[in-house]
């Protein structure tokens, strides 16, 4: 190929450029991913799972496989699993998880399938410190959750991701499914790289992440999650890893992801074509909520830096990845003409040698992490160079359909504004904290914060004895007053008495808890103080805003 600039040289700057700044931020990348290191095990953890922590699973379809899962989260000895699922699945449901354990398990209904509604419900029924959510076919190894749980030691913390890699469906994985496995050990090396970078990560994948109650408890929060519209008309089910990620940074919250085989889930990927449609949808809501954090909220750029250039990076990928191609084929088409009429000297069959050559040798080194741990994997490397150039179309088709929001890869899913409306409806017949609860929360009115500031420091909601350690807040949390002019001069007081103690390790921590506020407005998110555990409240509500 080198023989070939003596022809015309200017015509390959361009693409040397673009080969040179490629590779060496992908050297840069894999410095930063040895470099990185997960957050070890704390001797004595603020959190402990049997008491605080809820899992929450949504589905509509879960099947046998359900089982292996649910067994390998137990085994982490979390305080309940919630399943949530739609009305018509809950007696298939129910009989799943009184096969694994009716004790620990809960299923609970809304009256239609769509994600984010199921997992808001199970929102409102969690009463831990900390939620984590998982698809139906993840399993985890035995040390995943105390992993996540050790990040959650820093207060600035709001939200915890892991690695992941491919459970084959059957005996063998096919070749989707090691097409899953390739993208997923590259995702593994960029996200470990952006958190040792500078802290950020594209995305918190639903598939397991963990998250501080009290953010996903604010109404603001879950009234935005279940009504979130993509140019302002169409209603958005699926991206709702998306959507969380984006609310911790443009709330002040930390992130931090459990790189490492301690805190490795297994997942399964579909292992025919439909593997495609997973891909389109996973893409369409990449463009979505990237354009929106570099365009419309713009937290990013001073947050993560370094996670802004990955997503820009992203958005330009797919040309620069189809101008390769695009220049042999023009190369070609000039070597067949002869160099008395401006065409090249080398033979086509020279040129497109070197081109397939060069993309074998680059492509099995972007996948050597993967190739260490299965060798025979390395006679897929031509399906996923031909994977990678139709990913690059296929982002250009997504990008012109974006108002497609349907799920691809589900039955079941009807229409998303009926369901939302349903479950609005059902929500104000039962309150808004679901059907365990008696009190009704209403957004609009002064009653509806106050009442959740009530229940936050509640022992019957959730258990906020470690929430805003050390008086942190988080630094965009603003002023949000209560409103005036409704209810009496002294309202928000609210208490929680109580004494308990628990074993950390050989030493004892007890305390009671207490909370109080006044004023016009009253209420407020609860903290915990530096000295013991006395709760106080934060006057003129503190709200993620």
């Amino acid at each position: 190929m080198l023989y070939l600039t003596s022809d015309n040289f200017p015509i390959f700057v361009p693409f040397g450029v673009i080969g040179f700044y490629r590779y060496l931020w992908y050297c840069i990348r894999l410095a930063a991913c040895f470099a990185y290191r997960p957050i070890p095990l704390p001797e004595n953890p603020t959190y402990i799972a049997e008491e605080d922590v809820t899992i929450i699973v949504p589905t509509i379809d879960a099947g046998e496989e359900f089982k292996d899962a649910a067994r390998s989260w137990l085994v982490g000895k979390p305080k309940e699993i919630l399943i949530i699922t739609e009305e018509k699945m809950l007696g298939p449901l129910q009989e799943l998880a009184n096969a694994v354990d009716p004790e620990r398990i809960r299923v609970l209904t809304v009256p239609f399938a769509n994600k984010r509604l199921q997992m808001s419900h199970g929102i409102k029924n969690t009463t831990t410190d900390l939620i984590v959510f998982a698809d139906d076919d993840a399993i985890w190894p035995p040390t995943l959750l105390p992993y996540v749980l050790a990040c959650f030691e820093d207060q600035k913390v709001g939200g915890v991701g892991t690695s992941q890699r491919v459970q084959p469906v059957g005996e063998k994985m096919t070749v989707w499914e090691v097409l899953a496995a390739f993208r997923l050990t590259i995702r593994n090396i960029e996200i470990s790289c952006s958190t040792h970078i500078d802290g950020g990560l594209p995305c918190l994948s639903g598939r397991t992440a963990a998250y501080r109650t009290i953010i996903l408890k604010d109404p603001e929060f879950l009234h935005g999650f279940t009504h979130d519209y993509w140019l302002g008309k169409y209603q958005l089910n699926s991206g709702d890893d998306k959507f969380l990620t984006r609310w911790m940074v443009s709330h002040g919250w930390s992130t931090y992801v459990q790189c490492c085989k301690e805190a490795e889930l297994l997942s399964t990927m579909k292992p025919n074509w439909r593997f495609l449609k997973q891909v389109l949808r996973w893409t369409r809501n990449t463009w979505r909520s990237d354009m929106r954090s570099l365009f419309t909220e713009r937290f990013i750029w001073t947050a993560h830096p370094y996670v802004a250039y990955t997503m820009v990076d992203k958005l330009f990928n797919p040309f620069t990845l189809l101008a390769g191609p695009c220049l042999v084929a023009y190369l070609v088409y000039k070597s067949t003409i002869s160099t008395d009429n401006g065409g090249y000297h080398l033979p086509w069959w020279n040129i497109l040698a070197s081109y397939l050559v060069w993309l074998l040798a680059t492509r099995t080194a972007k996948l050597l992490p993967h190739l260490w741990y299965r060798p025979q994997d390395i006679v897929y490397v031509p399906a996923f160079i031909v994977f990678g150039y139709y990913f690059a179309i296929m982002k250009l088709y997504a990008l012109c359909t974006l108002h497609e929001t349907g799920w691809g890869t589900r039955t079941g899913i009807g229409d998303i504004a009926a369901a939302t409306a349903a479950m609005d409806k059902q929500d104000t017949n039962r309150g808004s904290f679901g059907a365990n609860d008696n009190e009704t929360v209403n957004n609009s009115n002064s009653g509806g914060l106050r009442e959740l500031n009530e229940k936050l420091t509640s022992s019957s909601s959730v258990n906020t004895k470690t929430n805003f350690d050390n008086g942190y807040i988080p630094p965009t949390m603003q002023r949000y007053p209560l409103p005036t002019g409704s209810g009496s001069g002294t309202n928000g007081t609210a208490t929680s008495n109580g004494s308990g103690s628990r074993s950390r390790n050989g030493s004892n921590a007890s305390g009671s808890k207490t909370g109080s506020g006044s004023g016009s407005g009253g209420g407020g998110i609860v903290r915990r103080e530096p000295n013991g555990r006395r709760m106080d409240i934060i006057n003129e509500s503190y709200l993620m805003r």
